[in-house]
């Protein structure tokens, strides 16, 4: 019997924080849909029909080996409508193959055309993108520094659309939602696109419009000078420098403005190796940051209490992969145990806590999803086939989040490995010869695939345990399991997107 009371105790602890996040979720919902209701506030704006007001902008962009996509990128930064005088384009390029050359002959031709652009290098790698920031912030002309990853076109307006917010003093950060080029290209972009839509939609806007902290993303944003150097600068000991200068800024009083209504479209990984790379080192950061941040945010005297649970429940978001791990595995012992134990059978309602938590999340992203696309009953039936789509394929995920989770916790350093690029839009593009990809496959993959068995296993088992024919309770969870399981298996092993 200590056994199974060691895995009862275990998934229901597991079940009680996958709830109270949530019901921080919930809770944002409610912040969403009030902001929304409100009429913009009056916020006071440079105005840039006064050439004086005009400030001096520098952009940063860094790269590493961005073969397929650097001539899009300085195509379209050098389009962005602004004064040129007033603009500084700075080309952080740390790479070691042909791409450099190339940038450095496009970067030529800009400057010829009058654009004031430097092509800024590095010895080394030391501190990955953090260091290459850092670098370029030592001699960088504007009192704000813009920031694109290599995949990321900005409108030509898109200046004139978030410099003005920084008349307010007070505001350190303004970052603007993510868009997706590629959004429709696979299974794999949408389920991704989705997860992105509800992170810059319902937990950004959910956080900024009541004061709770929220991150710059790392591109797509505009930071003042002033307040990345009152934060300490760049550091590189995470994985998501982003998060960690976000904290670390707004713990210094600084206030961000988050800007829905402004779009930047980027483009996400087509390929589940480019997927997983991406995953692994979001979620290893953001355990990382838990560990160098939580006690400040918990030990800060002006950070109210009802934004030190969110943000800490923020900083755990990662976290939540390894939780729902937890359940996931135990979920086929508690079963057989609910069924061995009748006198155990009324605590076993503790099993409705992940029901319950499942439609708080289907409801949140309903409203998000609805938002963005309207309602209706044939767009609530395409998003809850969207939604358990990628429920399931978000815990296929869940093993090698885990990992990365549990890395992040325990200290263990990895390098920097940047997300490939592909400049790919639809099927009829190609992906393959892609000289970034990797080769090797995880030996997680294995695991993945023995998982997936796992669940198959906790299906049959709903069929054949206890004497009353059978308990379906926990079938849809485990089906959902297998398929998403079975996805990142397969996926991985065929290499496609």
């Amino acid at each position: 019997m200590i056994l199974e009371t060691l895995v009862i105790t275990i998934y229901s602890i597991a079940l009680l924080l996958i709830f109270m996040y949530a019901l921080a979720q919930l809770n944002l919902l409610f912040n969403y849909l009030s902001a929304r209701r409100k009429c913009e506030q009056h916020c006071e704006k440079f105005n840039f029909d006064n050439p004086a007001e005009i400030p001096i902008v520098t952009i940063q962009l860094p790269v590493y080996n961005e073969l397929y996509v650097m001539d899009r990128l300085l195509k379209n930064i050098s389009g962005l409508d602004y004064p040129k005088d007033k603009l500084e384009i700075q080309v952080l390029d740390d790479s070691t193959d042909e791409s450099f050359e190339t940038t450095a002959l496009q970067i030529k031709q800009l400057r010829a055309s009058g654009l004031d652009i430097q092509h800024i290098t590095r010895k080394d790698r030391s501190g990955f993108k953090a260091g290459a920031l850092k670098e370029g912030l030592k001699i960088a002309k504007g009192e704000f520094i813009a920031i694109f990853d290599a995949d990321f076109l900005p409108k030509p307006n898109w200046l004139k659309r978030t410099i003005p917010y920084f008349k307010d003093p007070e505001i350190g950060v303004v970052q603007t939602r993510w868009g997706h080029l590629n959004r429709n290209y696979s299974i794999l972009t949408r389920v991704q696109a989705f997860a992105l839509d509800a992170h810059f939609t319902l937990e950004q806007v959910g956080r900024n419009s009541k004061g709770h902290f929220i991150n710059f993303n790392g591109t797509a944003g505009v930071w003042r000078r002033e307040c990345i150097l009152d934060a300490g600068n760049w550091e590189g000991d995470t994985l998501t420098e982003d998060l960690d200068l976000s904290y670390r800024a707004q713990l210094k009083n600084w206030k961000f403005k988050y800007l829905e209504e402004v779009v930047t479209p980027a483009e996400l990984p087509v390929v589940i190796s480019a997927a997983r790379s991406q995953q692994f080192r979001w979620n290893k950061g953001g355990a990382e940051n838990f560990q160098k941040m939580a006690g400040r945010v918990i030990k800060s005297n002006t950070v109210p209490f009802k934004t030190k649970i969110h943000s800490l429940l923020h900083l755990l978001n990662s976290t939540m992969f390894l939780n729902i791990l937890i359940v996931a595995v135990l979920s086929i012992p508690m079963l057989y145990i609910k069924n061995e134990y009748e006198h155990l059978k009324l605590y076993f309602y503790v099993m409705s806590f992940f029901v319950i938590s499942t439609i708080i999340f289907f409801i949140c992203y309903w409203f998000m999803y609805k938002n963005m696309y309207g309602g209706g009953i044939k767009r609530f039936v395409k998003y809850t086939g969207m939604f358990f789509t990628f429920f399931s394929i978000a815990m296929g995920f869940s093993l090698h989040n885990s990992i990365a989770v549990i890395e992040g916790h325990f200290g263990k350093k990895s390098e920097f490995i940047r997300t490939p690029k592909f400049n790919i839009h639809n099927l009829k593009d190609s992906w393959k010869g892609n000289k970034y990809l990797k080769k090797n496959i995880s030996p997680n993959v294995i695991i993945e695939g023995l998982l997936m068995l796992y669940f198959a296993f906790g299906m049959y088992s709903a069929f054949v345990v206890g004497d009353q024919g059978g308990d379906f309770g926990l079938f849809p969870f485990h089906l959902m399991l297998f398929l998403g399981f079975g996805f990142v298996f397969f996926k991985s092993l065929t290499s496609k997107a």
